[in-house]
């Protein structure tokens, strides 16, 4: 990450002559769609963080999937109603136990002309597999199966039973590469350059200003020409200055509403609220990788209690979300409906701390937030108020987005602010990911919590493929984890969105990151 970064600030440099080189010319616009007073059509977005990377193997952050997903296509398509379509795969089947063939399209092309074909779908999983951040997507895939029959024929294999495979397969992060743009680019791979068979082609990234995607002008695109011209990504970190550039008209959609200012948008005959369940959870990280007296279960649970979610998601989230009694929530199949929110009880919590061996506090633990969400931020403040009545000291640091995550990553912090959006829709990726021992660090298990037990439980859920036994394992492993408090449980999380009303067309996906091709502007 830190060659990633560099080489952002050498971008970040040059930035004015690829605008200069870039803003005077239609030359890249896509000339089947049509055009508003002769004008190209620019759907502007406002994104809350900036993408960390294209190489979409990278990295599986939302800032930077919410545009990736407008690059690359996957073999299978997730709908906004979490149905499995055709994507670059027409159909598959499953030829012998645990062994899929897939039938691709064959009018495909990247986005730098080179046709797409089985072998690219071969080096996409293979180089996933190897992927320390999303190699846990597509970890059941047994990488000695992966068969490329002809041109337009792959086959792949799972190591077992592996009820979720096609749903992980339609993961945005499973998106499919050009073998030879990722080759010849080396490292910027994801920085100056990203290829993809999307609707939309990536054009430039200026880092903490905007990303720039125009429609794809492949005559030979396999699906219906985008709706509008091109997408000017912007980021916004702050969501009141979003919510001004909404109202000015200056962005047409913004992503990510801040509760307080969810009044402003729905008062506003001009704008769209548009608020949708999410598949996401936001919750409070307990690392027990460093010597802190986190490593004592006892601890934990105070400050579970010591912590009033209730008023956090009243006054901080304005009613929006609920309080989550575990990591998953009720759209995502396993969840465990039995187990109860950790009550607020600050006597409890004291008495807790006393047990561990703390009956005076004097704790001090460090607590990171990024800077991508107010919400959060204002939350770390809660939380350091909260714990200073129970003895307890924290040192909130506030982070740039890229750098919070990879500090959170090597487990720098003590304690963190952070989501997870369980895509899949399944158990097996809202807790194998974080929970399971195999996914310390940037795979998602930032806590570095280990269970035996519980590591047990999330293999047999994986690799087993009566359901009813599955939702046995994962209600247990949830139970655990519950109990032994890894995570403090917020929010489950919810899709707010502001739009133009000359906007047509635009959807929430459940899991946060959105299609736009079929997004239209009606300024007229």
């Amino acid at each position: 990450m830190n060659n990633i970064k560099r080489r952002l600030g050498l971008l970040l440099l040059a930035s004015t002559f690829i605008l200069g080189a870039c803003s005077g010319s239609d030359e890249n616009v896509g000339s089947d769609v049509e055009a508003t007073n002769g004008e190209p059509q620019v759907l502007v977005v406002a994104n809350g963080a900036d993408p960390v990377t294209f190489d979409i193997q990278a990295t599986n952050d939302q800032a930077t999937t919410r545009v990736a997903r407008q690059i690359y296509d996957t073999l299978i398509t997730q709908t906004n109603d979490l149905e499995l379509v055709p994507g670059l795969a027409t159909e598959w089947e499953e030829v012998e136990e645990n062994l899929y063939e897939f039938k691709l399209r064959e009018d495909v092309v990247f986005h730098n002309g080179e046709p797409f074909t089985a072998n690219d779908v071969a080096y996409t999983l293979n180089r996933a597999v190897e992927s320390p951040t999303i190699g846990h997507i597509v970890g059941s895939i047994d990488p000695a199966t992966i068969e490329v029959v002809d041109d337009h024929t792959i086959r792949v294999g799972t190591s077992d039973t592996f009820g979720p495979f096609l749903t992980h397969l339609a993961h945005p992060a499973v998106g499919i590469l050009n073998e030879k743009a990722v080759e010849e680019a080396g490292e910027d791979y994801g920085i100056t350059v990203a290829v993809g068979t999307g609707p939309f082609k990536f054009v430039e990234w200026v880092a903490g200003t905007h990303v720039l995607v125009l429609a794809d002008r492949n005559e030979d695109y396999w699906g219906d020409a985008p709706e509008v011209d091109s997408i000017e990504f912007k980021t916004i970190a702050d969501p009141s200055v979003r919510l001004i550039e909404l109202e000015s008209g200056t962005v047409d959609i913004a992503y990510d509403i801040a509760p307080s200012d969810i009044p402003a948008v729905t008062d506003n005959s001009e704008l769209t609220l548009i608020n949708t369940p999410n598949l996401g959870a936001e919750y409070l990280g307990l690392n027990v990788k460093n010597d802190t007296p986190l490593q004592d279960i006892k601890v934990r649970q105070a400050i579970a209690h010591a912590i009033d979610v209730e008023s956090i998601i009243k006054t901080v989230y304005m009613d929006v979300g609920s309080h989550m009694a575990g990591p998953i929530n009720e759209l995502v199949f396993g969840y465990n409906e039995d187990l109860e929110p950790t009550a607020y009880d600050v006597d409890k919590a004291k008495a807790l701390l006393a047990e561990a061996g703390y009956e005076e506090g004097d704790i001090t633990l460090s607590l990171y937030v990024g800077d991508n969400s107010q919400e959060r931020i204002r939350v770390s403040q809660v939380v350091s108020e909260a714990l200073s009545k129970v003895g307890i000291t924290v040192e909130v640091s506030q982070m740039e987005w890229g750098a919070f995550l990879d500090a959170a990553a090597v487990g720098e912090p003590d304690m963190f602010l952070l989501g997870w959006t369980t895509v899949t829709t399944d158990a097996d990726y809202g807790l194998y990911p974080l929970f399971h021992s195999d996914s310390f660090g940037e795979a998602g298990n930032r806590t570095f919590y280990k269970n035996d037990r519980v590591d047990e439980l999330l293999e047999l859920g994986r690799y087993t493929s009566d359901q009813e036994q599955r939702l046995e394992y994962y209600y247990e492993a949830q139970e655990i984890i519950s109990e032994e408090v890894p995570w403090v449980f917020l929010q489950t999380r919810e899709n707010v969105t502001g739009v133009r009303n000359w906007v047509k067309g635009f959807e929430h996906h459940p899991t946060g990151s959105y299609f736009l091709e079929d997004v239209s502007l009606d300024k007229e």
